[in-house]
């Protein structure tokens, strides 16, 4: 045993009486420095010490490597009347296999269960659960320091979402990448791209890889596929030591029927509901946690604390929130029960959601939650003080429906559809929104995103850059799912990894080259980024213009008053002296232009920039003749 682990072994106490009632009343955020296997010093001896919640089993055992994974031969005792039970084991370290092996007072069901609070797990197939420590020290002080700044509301935050298994394999195509060689490679590619902070797809354990880790198992380990919670560590830190924050997908909505996990844990439904109307999933075939239950309620806040307190991450991203928030969500009428005044709200997994974000953001006021949420449930990321559910941010899903609906139209129809891209900007403010462009777009048959674009192979490559360039001027914070930048032509497959000997290719070198500018323009223009999530850091210039399929805005600095005009022009067209109205006057710098040669454009263009006229037009002073380059976007700012 390291001598930090021996340090944290001397340090360990088991649950007192003060615990175990904040745990009953659903109020113990920090379970994992109670629960679960422990190192711990007891009685000048070393071991390691197991606790775990089964309030409806007769008898619980610890089952291992050990002993043989002798079933009955190391009893647990009960805490009182608790639903905890305990046991110190001498001579035990980190590193041993283990399970508890479970009677219930159903006399007919016994059951061998991993540790809901386990650290580390098996690599699946296997399923045990293995002693371990966060033994790390950790050397991103300088980061958690900016942090706040960094995931300001304010702040320029452009996210790389990242499924780990599938973005890079080892060089045998076989097997994956420990989370340590991960951490260079990933850091460089991330800061030669700007982004800002990376999302993982959930890196909680789960034994079904074809779940992208959405079928989670274990709620306090992160997958043992790229190694230890060590490992994992190395890689958070090494990504903060260099700039870059780090959000986890997180799965608070269901959990997976495996024998070995969660459900029918002690021979009850312990963690889900026991009415299946209310505690199985159609969608996905796994069950619903019961959020009315006070010690669930404290696992999952739990968990949401770990991630923060033990591994430094900076954001959650709450999936499927959709979900928890309709009783009849994917069911049809008879298949659910209404709440006690008869509507459809799941009354009790509001009240858990606000809990959460209260909390998390009590303890963790630097960081980041951000909602999935697909319908217009008001106040989303809104205070719970004045009955929102608390969250930092949401994801703008309809944003992402109607702009991919409207790109995926033939130029010649969008000036029918004009209003697919205006329509956002009615409720732009209503919520902290993030524009995802994510993993959910390019799978199950939808093919990826530069194949949803219409035209010849030029014209698609074209339409995606213009939605970028659209994407990065839109109000909002930014989500792009890892091959994007490439203009990858496949949907993605966990299975494999990203095209990379696509940059061999000019259209596609031209794309990652595009990204990488939209980043670096996102981040060091205050106006394109400021004003994402509060109103006054946007408008439009024109917004009617259907007979061109053409779109312009200003986006604010409100600090220093400067402005980047944003123009687009989503026909193939070039359009000649093209009237836009600009409140200063002098020369506008062409700051980006999607059609530059450079990115695999034709060239067209403005050569550098225009000065403007003394002509009014769209209601300002001034005038800018400019040329729009076929499905392009192209960006502007005053001089002086």
């Amino acid at each position: 045993m390291s001598t930090l682990s021996a340090n944290r072994a001397s340090a360990f106490q088991p649950m007192t009486g003060d615990d175990i009632h904040l745990f009953n009343e659903g109020t113990h955020y920090r379970l994992y420095e109670k629960l679960g296997a422990h190192p711990a010093v007891v009685k000048g001896k070393t071991g390691v010490h197991f606790a775990v919640w089964a309030p409806n089993a007769r008898g619980v055992f610890v089952t291992g490597d050990f002993n043989g994974w002798n079933k009955k031969s190391h009893p647990m005792r009960p805490r009182g009347n608790s639903g905890i039970w305990e046991v110190f084991l001498p001579e035990l370290e980190p590193g041993c296999a283990y399970k508890y092996f479970i009677q219930s007072h159903h006399r007919a069901f016994e059951t061998e269960k991993v540790d809901p609070f386990g650290f580390q797990h098996e690599v699946s197939p296997s399923t045990a659960s293995i002693v371990a420590t966060h033994d790390h020290v950790w050397e991103d002080a300088d980061w958690m320091r900016k942090r706040k700044q960094n995931n300001d509301l304010s702040a320029p935050i452009s996210i790389y979402e990242l499924h780990l298994g599938s973005w890079l394999k080892p060089e045998s195509g076989t097997g994956f990448l420990n989370y340590r060689e991960i951490a260079p490679r990933l850091t460089r590619h991330l800061r030669e791209l700007h982004f800002t902070h990376v999302e993982f797809l959930p890196l909680m354990e789960h034994p079904f890889y074809g779940s992208w880790g959405y079928q989670t198992t274990g709620y306090f380990a992160p997958t043992s596929r790229h190694g230890s919670p060590a490992d994992l560590m190395y890689l958070i830190d090494y990504l903060h030591r260099h700039g870059i924050g780090v959000i986890l997908d997180w799965v608070p909505s269901h959990f997976p029927g495996d024998g070995h996990g969660l459900a029918y844990f002690d021979g009850t439904h312990l963690f889900e509901h026991e009415d299946m109307r209310q505690g199985y999933h159609p969608d996905w075939h796994s069950y619903i946690f019961n959020y009315g239950r006070n010690e669930v309620r404290a696992f999952l806040i739990s968990s949401a604390f770990f991630w923060f307190d033990k591994f430094h991450i900076d954001g959650l991203r709450v999936d499927a929130v959709a979900s928890m928030l309709y009783l009849d969500y994917s069911r049809k009428e008879g298949e659910w029960i209404p709440n006690k005044f008869g509507g459809r709200e799941n009354l009790e997994a509001i009240e858990f959601l606000k809990q959460l974000n209260t909390e998390v953001y009590r303890s963790f006021p630097d960081t980041l939650t951000m909602a999935e949420e697909s319908t217009s449930w008001p106040m989303v990321s809104r205070p719970t003080y004045i009955g929102g559910l608390g969250f930092g941010g949401k994801w703008d899903m309809g944003w992402m429906h109607d702009t991919l609906q409207y790109f995926q139209r033939d130029p010649f129809f969008r000036k029918w559809h004009h209003g697919e891209l205006t329509f956002r900007n009615l409720y732009a403010y209503s919520e902290n929104f993030v524009l995802p462009l994510s993993h959910d777009e390019v799978v199950h048959g939808k093919g990826s995103l530069l194949n949803k674009m219409p035209g010849d192979d030029w014209q698609k490559f074209a339409n995606l850059r213009l939605l970028y360039g659209l994407m990065t001027a839109t109000p909002g914070k930014k989500l792009l799912f890892m091959g994007g930048e490439l203009g990858q032509r496949s949907e993605w497959n966990h299975d494999g990894e990203l095209e990379w000997n696509l940059l061999d290719w000019p259209l596609h070198k031209g794309m990652r080259d595009w990204v990488r500018d939209l980043n670096h323009l996102y981040r060091h223009e205050k106006a394109l980024h400021e004003g994402d999530c509060a109103e006054g850091g946007f408008s439009w210039v024109d917004a009617n213009d259907s007979e061109h399929s053409a779109y312009s805005w200003l986006r604010h600095d409100r600090t220093t008053g400067e402005d980047i005009l944003c123009v687009f022009n989503c026909t193939p067209a070039v359009l000649h002296n093209f009237r836009v109205g600009v409140s200063r006057p002098g020369w506008w710098r062409e700051l980006l232009n999607s059609d530059g040669g450079d990115y695999g454009g034709s060239g067209q263009g403005n050569m550098g920039g225009v000065e403007s006229s003394p002509l009014q037009c769209h209601g300002r002073p001034h005038t800018l003749l400019l040329t729009l380059p076929p499905l392009a976007a192209v960006f502007f700012k005053a001089s002086g």
